[in-house]
Order: C-alpha cells, then structure tokens, then sequence
C-alpha cells in the first residue's frame, strides 16, 4: 500500500487543448466575449495599423483583455502581466498563446485613458438596461490615492522660502569659514568651501525657478514628479500627495454608475460628478446622498438646476473662542421670511437688507459667490446684544445667493435620518475593496488625464466583479451577446476578420510546409 498521493510523471504525454483546461464559468471567458463583442475603435481606443514594413503589430484587443484580466486578478505591472502570459494557462487561452512585450502591455494603458473612460460608462448603459441599476438613489463619495509623486517632490511657497532662507543662512557661514581659512592661509580648506557654495548657488537658481513657475501656474502648489498631483488631505491631518478618486452608486446593487478623478478636494465637487451620474444613467431625476464635506451652496444649486434632489449632510457650525456669540443667537435661529427678504432675530426685530449684492471672493473665480447684508438698528439698544454680536453696530447677517438652495437641502437632511444613513451601506465598502483587499491605493501612472484612465479601469472591473457574483458568468455572456448598442463589433465584420485571419493562417503554414 502507498503511503502518499502520487502524481503523473513529468515526461508522460498528454493530449488535451486550452479549450477543454477552462471551465464554461470561469470569468476569464466574460472577458473574451465583452471585448470581442466591442468595437473599440469607436470607443476611443488607438488601432495599431499595419505598417508596410517590419513586423505585424498586435491587435488593440489584446491588451484591453490583459488589462482587463489583469486588474480583475491583482495584476497592475506590465512586467508580472508579460510573465503571466507565459505561464498562466487562463491567459493563454485568453490571447490563444501571444507573449506581447512588457513596453508594449505598459503603452497601452498610458495611450488610451479617453478609451477606458468611455467604456466604462458603456458597462454602465449595460447594467441600466439589464435592469441592475435602478437610477433613483445615488450616493456619492471620494477616496485618496497617493500619486507617484513624493512630498518632498511637493511645494509651496512658504516650503520654497524655508529652503531659500536656508541656504542664505548656510552660505553666510560658508563665507565666515571662508574668510577665517583665508587668514590662515589653508588652501585645502578653502577649495572644499568654495565648494560648498558654489552647491548653495545652484541650489538657489533651482528653488528660483520652481519659484517662478509656481507663481505663473497661479496655484498654491507645485509638483516636480508629476505636475497634475497635489497635497490633500487624507485624514484628520494627514497630509499625502494624492488623486482625489469621485465614485457615484447606485443603491440597488451597489454598482458604480459614474467616476472621474480630481486633484482637488470634495468641497466643490458634487456637481460635477451628480452630473455625470445623470448623463451616464439617462435619468430625468435622483436622489443623491452626500457626507458634509460636500456641503457647497454653489454646488447644491447646481444640482437642484439640473432636477437632482440633494441630501447633503449639513456640517456643524464652529465658534472661534473669541466669538461671544451664545448657542440661542447663532445664525440658525435667526427666521428668514421669504415674501419681504427679511430676517426676524430671537428676541422678535426684523434685520433688513438694502438689496446691494457684495462679492465674496474665493481662491480661484469660481468659488466666489455673492451675498447680501442683512442689519437692524434695534441693535443698539437690545438688552441681550453682548449674547449676540460683538459688533459696535449690531448684528450683521449675509446670505449668499445660494442660500434658498441650502436651505432646501438642509430641511431634505432633517427630514430623511433614514434614508441618509444608507449611504455608508452604499459606497464605502466600495473603497474598502479596492484599497485595501486588491491594494489599488495608489497610481504609478502620472498626469490626471492617464490616472483618469487607470482609476475608470478599476471601477469598471469592480462593476464587472460585482455582476459575475450576481447573474452569473454564463447568463452574463448571454446577455452581453444580446445587448443591442451601436458599440458593438458587428457580427458579419467580426466573421470576416476571422474568416480572413484563418486564410491567413492557412496560407502561412502551407508556404512553411513548403519550404
């Protein structure tokens, strides 16, 4: 009797194809059947075009599945896809045996960044009209990924002016050195501190420079590694040069149904990505969920203009420990009226406006707004002003020109307790997966447009996940081959391309036969 299981020999024949080595509901097979159905060109992505000499170029296609299969799988480097195409079985039936080059998989995804954005949003016209996506509550939220940029790659002008200030200092004892090895007459010294300044003054030119540039962006900051990147905050007050990842879900299957990548953070992005969100879904209305760092009068607006109903969280008011103003006197208990754009103060007196607006502005154009003052000359002998103000004149009042939008948003947040806690249950585990369980928390590629690309390649294989676990890998190839849009390949090209690829190969072997 054997102690132990034995396996085959290792130079024992087998007979068997890659067909029969993948099982009918492995997902790899999805992978095939999407991209095969898809006309990429139409999508946006770069045809390799024979050329009239060298070697015959690789089919687009093919780098969209390694891509695909790839960050289905945890696999980003260009180098570890290229090994996994020799030795992974799964891959080779995929790209029925073809080895590209590593350069070749890596140019890919830099040279196509519009291509995977838009065919993410053509996964999500799929999942809308497979009836997984309902369209009707919609929460939305942002992650940090770190950039390939260092923060010591990162600067402001108060950073440039502590390196400049430094080396003014350093180069001020290098000239003391300088004079005192003089007098003593030591040469060897004195070449090695000439050196040292001679470092100081290139040093200085290059922080100048930098200096000038980051005046000429008009920008608070500056990157060297990768212009696009900026500091964000990332939690409490930690600081990390990052990309500012917007997801928007839908509620019904937790699927992402729009998502673009800034380099700001989330305070005056919601409209933008709710507008996407809309675009994507083809919806008239919905209803978004939205943490307080979104809470933007401007943006809320926005949204509001275009038919989205807003429920952001409204973010606590904060009191500087000088303000003498007491809980029962704050802003929120001040009553507006509506019909005589009035304000009626707690102890009953009516705080008017003249009209004028006044310009607030902001850090850039777009994030000023106007606002109207509101004033009473009841002040002046109220009882319980010092509770109140401690303005000579009396209280003052602005409200911004958005304000009527706020308002209805604030009162939506108050009303719907319930339905605004669901937003964790939608979208954060989102982040969750894909930071921490696939560790895609960070981007190795630079600029924002190519990061665009690579973090809509994510969510578009987090959609795919998603829907393998819910319908299923064949009915979800049935219902790929189905689906009627005018991105799909069209059926008598794609036999003609594969009736011609045959002859080809055909052709091929009989002339080395031949030979």
């Amino acid at each position: 009797m054997m102690q132990h299981i034995t396996g085959i020999p290792r130079n024992q024949m087998v007979f068997s194809s890659l067909e029969d080595m993948i099982l009918p509901d492995n997902p790899v097979r999805f992978v095939d059947a999407f991209v095969e159905a898809l006309s990429i060109q139409t999508l946006g992505f770069k045809i390799q075009t024979l050329k009239t000499e060298g070697r015959p170029s690789f089919d687009t296609k093919l780098f969209l599945k390694i891509y695909l299969y790839g960050y289905l799988n945890g696999l980003r480097s260009s180098r570890k896809l290229q090994k996994e195409c020799v030795r992974n079985i799964e891959l080779q039936w995929l790209l029925c045996g073809i080895v590209p080059n590593y350069h070749s998989i890596s140019d890919f995804r830099k040279q196509n960044p519009s291509g995977l954005k838009n065919l993410f949003k053509l996964f999500v016209s799929f999942l809308k009209d497979v009836d997984l996506i309902a369209g009707e509550t919609i929460a939305i939220d942002g992650t940090k990924s770190r950039a390939h940029n260092s923060k010591k790659a990162n600067f402001n002008q108060k950073k440039i002016d502590r390196h400049l200030a430094y080396i003014e200092e350093k180069t001020q004892e290098y000239l003391t050195d300088l004079d005192q090895n003089d007098l003593q007459d030591s040469s060897i010294k004195i070449t090695k501190i000439q050196e040292k300044i001679e470092r100081l003054k290139t040093n200085k030119i290059g922080y100048e420079v930098l200096q000038e540039k980051l005046k000429a962006s008009g920008q608070p900051q500056i990157s060297t590694t990768d212009q696009d990147a900026r500091a964000l905050l990332v939690q409490g007050v930690v600081v990390e040069i990052s990309y500012n990842i917007q997801a928007a879900v839908d509620n019904k299957h937790n699927l992402v149904v729009a998502t673009h990548t800034i380099n700001r953070n989330d305070l005056n992005a919601l409209g933008a990505i709710a507008l996407e969100a809309k675009e994507n879904l083809g919806v008239e209305t919905f209803t978004v969920l939205v943490d307080k760092g979104y809470h933007n009068g401007r943006e809320i607006a926005q949204c509001i203009n275009h038919n989205i109903t807003t429920i952001v969280a409204h973010p606590t008011p904060g009191t500087s420990k000088e303000s003498v103003t007491q809980p029962d006197y704050l802003v929120a208990k001040f009553i507006y009226n509506k019909a005589d754009d009035t304000y009626t103060c707690p102890q009953g007196e009516i705080l008017r406006t003249t009209g004028r607006w006044h310009k607030k502005s902001g850090r850039t154009e777009q994030s000023g707004y106007q606002f109207k003052k509101y004033r009473t000359p009841s002040c002046k002998e109220c009882p319980v002003k010092h509770l109140c103000t401690a303005r000579p004149a009396g209280r003052e009042i602005d409200r911004s020109e958005y304000a009527s939008a706020v308002e209805e948003n604030n009162k939506r947040y108050r009303e719907n307790p319930q339905l605004y806690r669901t937003r964790q249950e939608i979208n954060e585990h989102i982040f969750g997966t894909i930071k921490r369980q696939w560790g895609y928390n960070h981007t190795n590629l630079t600029g924002l447009e190519k990061v665009n690309g690579e973090h809509s390649l994510i969510m578009l294989v987090y959609n795919i996940k998603r829907t393998i676990n819910i319908l299923g890998v064949p009915d979800l190839i049935a219902k790929i081959k189905n689906w009627n849009t005018p991105y799909k390949a069209k059926a008598c090209i794609v036999f003609i391309t594969n009736y011609f690829r045959l002859c080809k190969d055909i052709i091929e072997n009989e002339l080395q036969f031949a030979a």
